[in-house]
């Protein structure tokens, strides 16, 4: 039975606020230990394991973050139907090298996942491809167009974790609230993109100064807000468990407040990218700055961060939506919205918050693995003995430039090519086994026999 031992780490586990210099050690998949000082020897010849052999693994993390691995809320693995733009191998394997060992995956593939054999054949396929743990979130309505609700129940049943019409609202409330009222009965998460369609209309960017200047068509703030506040109406009506996606406005926030201090079942997230970034770094031709729900003011992101910061806003999720280099290079007004995430999530975040003393460590490891994990009722996202052995090793002091051409994502298209950041992902950790690693110079993925598309 093989072990994995990191060594002198800074471990980090946001449950019990342990903060420490400590050792661990990881045995069929579980922690066995966490203690100052574990004697590897003693591992020699341990009755839970028998002699040392080759599958055992000894990490020297001195100097680094050890955090419960990392759990990303929000991606587009566009498998099944747009694989020229990712696949769920493809999106996995960025996932391990962001540190990500579990993700939540969007429905708006083609078909859309809203019936059980989609939604075995998701979940089969990752099983065969992947150690990191992809988890399907199935769609409100059949094909996602508005009208008739999916099978809830047997959704969830079959492994759904949670259902969304993510891409598009529902944008009938009375559609939306037989979602919310049967999402209730069953007991399934509700995740919510919030955009009233008929408003944004043909906005491409954030609505504002900078939008005039470029002549682009913008994107109200009330877009955003006007589903926000029906949402939360409906949730506190029916008793949905609500979790609102990639929110971006300030009175999002104030909502978000409001309806937290009413005690309603609310939760939320924000994007590296909401938080890093304002529309005044969009230039109006390169399409990588072009998202959905847009780029904002400097006074959204900064409500949005002190959201983050005090618990108004729950935890960080990528949204990550890989897009052909063709897609994007069709010009600002008519590319696809969406970039990539999973690689660059870490970095960003450490370099623009932590580093700047906005989030501590711990607080990174909180809104990017313990509260994602409550969120969907999984019990990951801690580092406490007896809990999985999931885990990421970060190196906060590296320091590197993202560099697109070495994702492992099939999608290029992000804002933060050649940004000098530190947060460099040493190794990520699933049931014990390490599935990446990099030491600043080479990096590793694991490659199985049975994972034959890994090779």
């Amino acid at each position: 039975m093989a072990f994995t031992i990191i060594k002198g780490g800074r471990v980090l586990d946001p449950e019990t606020g342990l903060d420490a210099i400590k050792d661990i050690a990881i045995v069929d998949g579980k922690i066995l230990e966490i203690e100052d000082d574990i004697d590897i020897h003693a591992y020699e010849h341990h009755e839970k394991i028998g002699e040392m052999d080759e599958n055992d693994i000894i990490i020297d993390a001195e100097g680094c973050l050890v955090m419960p691995g990392l759990i990303d809320l929000h991606v587009h693995f566009r498998d099944p139907g747009f694989e020229e733009k990712e696949t769920i191998c493809t999106g996995a394997r960025a996932a391990a090298r962001g540190g990500f060992t579990s993700v939540c995956m969007m429905p708006n593939t083609k078909p859309v996942i809203d019936a059980p054999d989609t939604l075995e054949e998701v979940i089969e396929k990752a099983a065969k491809v992947t150690n990191v743990q992809v988890h399907p979130i199935a769609a409100i309505t059949a094909n996602q167009d508005g009208e008739y609700l999916t099978d809830f129940q047997t959704l969830f049943d079959n492994g759904a974790i949670a259902v969304s019409e993510d891409g598009k609202s529902v944008m009938n409330a009375r559609v939306a609230r037989q979602a919310m009222r049967l999402a209730a009965e069953v007991g399934i998460p509700v995740f919510a993109h919030c955009e009233d369609i008929n408003l944004r209309a043909r906005g491409v960017m954030n609505a504002g100064k900078r939008a005039k200047e470029l002549g682009l068509y913008g994107i109200l703030n009330e877009v955003e807000d006007i589903i926000v506040a029906r949402d939360i109406i409906l949730a506190k009506d029916t008793g949905a468990q609500l979790h609102l996606c990639h929110c971006s406005t300030e009175d999002s926030v104030n909502l978000i407040k409001f309806a937290k201090a009413g005690g309603l079942p609310v939760t939320a997230e924000v994007t590296p990218h909401h938080l890093t970034l304002t529309e005044d770094d969009v230039d109006g031709t390169d399409a990588n700055f072009k998202m959905n729900p847009p780029l904002r003011t400097k006074a959204d992101r900064d409500a949005l961060i002190k959201g983050l910061k005090e618990g108004t806003i729950d935890c960080i999720a990528t949204d990550h939506a890989p897009h052909t280099e063709e897609d994007k290079k069709a010009g600002f007004k008519q590319a696809p919205f969406g970039i990539v995430g999973l690689e660059t999530a870490v970095p960003v975040i450490y370099t623009e918050l932590v580093e700047k003393g906005v989030l501590t460590p711990l607080e990174m490891a909180e809104k990017m693995s313990y509260n994602p994990a409550r969120i969907i009722g999984m019990d990951r996202g801690r580092i406490q003995v007896g809990a999985d052995g999931d885990i990421t090793i970060i190196d906060p002091d590296f320091e590197f430039e993202i560099n697109p051409d070495s994702f492992f994502s099939k999608g290029r298209n992000t804002p933060y090519a050649g940004k000098k950041v530190k947060g460099l992902v040493k190794a990520t950790i699933i049931d014990g086994r390490v599935i990446y690693r990099n030491d600043g110079k080479n990096e590793s993925i694991v490659k199985m026999e049975e994972h034959p598309e890994m090779d």
